[in-house]
C-alpha cells in the first residue's frame, strides 16, 4: 500500500469560490447586489437570468432574478479567509459536501474590510466552495474526456480536515 502523506496528487486546492445574492424581481436590489458583489471581490458579477415560465411566482423567462461572481486561484484563497471570519470560522456538518461546502453570510457588514453603505442598505449574500485535486482537468478537457476514479474523489472527511487545517474552522455537529 501506498503511503498518501506525501503524494503531491493527493493534496487539495480550492478550484473556485462562487458568490451569489438572490434579489427576486426587484431591479433596485439587484443593481445594489450587483455594485455589492463588485466591492467584496473586484469583479464584475453577472446577472442570473430566470429560464422557466412560472406564473404564481410572476416569473417569465429572461427576466433577471439575481446575480453571481466566480473567484478562481490565490484570490479565491484570500477572498474564503475573508468570508469564513465573517461566520467566525464555525460551519455546520450540513454545510459540507464531498469536495464542496456552502454558507451564507447574513450581513454584508460581518466580511472584514467592509463598512456599512446607505446605498446598499443591508443585504446578505451565499458563498459555494469548490475543492479540487492535481489530475481533476480529465474530467474538463476537451479531448477525451474521462471521470475521476472513486480513490481519487474528494470525501467530506477529508474537506472537513482540510477546512480545520487550512483555515482553522470549527465544525459543528447540529
Amino acid at each position: 500500500m501506498q503511503d498518501n502523506n506525501n503524494n503531491r496528487m493527493r493534496e487539495l486546492m480550492i478550484e473556485k469560490v462562487t458568490l451569489n445574492i438572490g434579489t427576486g424581481k426587484n431591479p433596485e436590489k439587484l443593481e445594489k447586489a450587483v455594485l455589492l458583489l463588485e466591492r467584496i471581490t473586484d469583479a464584475k458579477p453577472i446577472k442570473t437570468i430566470t429560464n422557466k415560465r412560472i406564473p404564481s411566482w410572476n416569473l417569465r423567462p429572461g427576466l433577471p432574478v439575481g446575480c453571481v461572481v466566480t473567484i478562481r486561484k490565490k484570490k479565491a484563497e484570500i477572498l474564503l479567509k475573508r468570508l469564513l471570519e465573517g461566520v467566525e470560522n464555525t460551519l455546520s456538518k450540513k454545510q459540507i459536501g464531498n469536495g464542496t461546502f456552502s454558507f451564507g453570510i447574513k450581513e454584508y457588514i460581518d466580511i472584514e474590510g467592509m463598512k456599512y453603505d446607505p446605498e446598499i442598505k443591508v443585504m446578505g449574500l451565499e458563498a459555494s466552495v469548490t475543492l479540487e485535486r492535481k489530475g481533476f482537468r480529465i474530467k474538463k478537457r476537451r479531448l477525451r474526456q474521462r471521470s475521476i476514479g472513486k480513490k481519487h474523489l474528494i470525501t467530506k472527511e477529508e474537506t472537513i480536515k482540510f477546512l480545520q487545517e487550512k483555515f482553522k474552522t470549527r465544525i459543528r455537529e447540529d
